[in-house]
C-alpha cells in the first residue's frame, strides 16, 4: 500500500511514517501543504492521510482540490480537529474518513486498509489474456507468470486507478518519481516494458499528452 501523507507536526509524523512502514506500507511524507507541487500527485497512491492545520495552506483546501481536479484517490483526514461541523466540511468536501487525535497507530492502518479495499477497482483485473492480481501483485498469462520491474508495476496500477482516461506523461513524472530529475523517454521505457507483457493495443498512446488504458 502506497501511502502519501500530509502532516506538519515533525514528530506525529516520523511516528506515523514509522508505524506505516513496519506494517509494509511505503510512504511519502510532505511536511507542509505548500510542499506539495501538485495535488495531482495523489494519483500515484492507494490512499491519503491528510492533517487539516498545516500553515498557510490548509488541509481542507488541499482536499476541496483534489476532488474539484478529478483525484479519487481515497483520503483518510487525521485531526484534531474534533467538532461535528468540522467533519461535516470534510465530508462534504470529499473526504472518505476522519480519524481524530490522539488515535491507535493500529486503528489507522485498519482504516487504511479498509479504504484501499474499497476503492480497488477489483482484487483481480484481467486485461485480454493476462490475469493482474492486484493484492498478491502479480501478473499471469495461463499458468505463466510475468515478470514486472517494480517501477513498471506501480505503472500499472497508476493507468489501472484511471482506466478509461488519459494520464498525462506530467502526472506519471510527478507521481512515480517525483522530483527526481526523469524526463519522458523514461516513462516511454516502461510503457514498452508493460506493452511486453500485456495484450496488444491494451495501452493507447497520446502522442504529447500521455497514455490511456483501455
Amino acid at each position: 500500500m502506497r501511502v502519501l501523507l500530509i502532516e506538519d507536526d515533525p514528530i506525529l509524523g516520523e511516528s506515523v511514517r514509522e508505524f506505516l512502514e513496519l506494517k509494509g506500507c511505503e510512504v511519502e511524507w510532505v511536511r507542509d501543504g505548500d510542499e506539495l507541487p501538485d495535488v495531482k500527485v495523489a494519483e500515484g497512491f492507494d490512499a491519503v492521510v491528510l492533517d487539516l492545520i498545516l500553515g498557510p495552506r490548509s488541509g481542507e483546501d488541499i482536499l476541496a482540490e483534489m476532488r474539484r481536479r478529478g483525484v479519487k484517490t481515497p483520503v483518510l483526514v487525521l485531526t484534531a480537529k474534533r467538532t461535528l461541523t468540522d467533519k461535516e466540511t470534510c465530508f462534504n468536501l470529499g473526504a472518505d474518513d476522519y480519524l481524530t487525535k490522539p488515535f491507535e497507530p493500529e486503528e489507522l492502518v485498519l482504516r487504511l486498509r479498509a479504504l484501499v479495499r474499497r476503492y480497488l477497482p477489483e482484487n483481480r483485473v484481467v486485461l485480454g489474456d493476462v490475469e493482474v492480481d492486484l493484492e498478491g501483485r502479480s501478473l499471469r498469462r495461463g499458468n505463466e507468470e510475468l515478470k514486472l520491474s517494480r517501477t513498471a508495476w506501480e505503472l500499472l496500477l497508476l493507468l489501472l486507478r484511471n482506466r478509461g482516461r488519459v494520464v498525462t506523461t506530467e502526472t506519471i513524472l510527478n507521481c512515480i518519481w517525483g522530483d527526481k530529475p526523469v524526463g519522458s523517454d523514461v516513462v516511454r521505457a516502461y510503457i514498452k516494458e508493460l506493452r511486453k507483457v500485456l495484450p496488444p493495443e491494451t495501452i493507447k498512446t497520446y502522442k504529447g499528452v500521455g497514455y490511456k488504458l483501455e
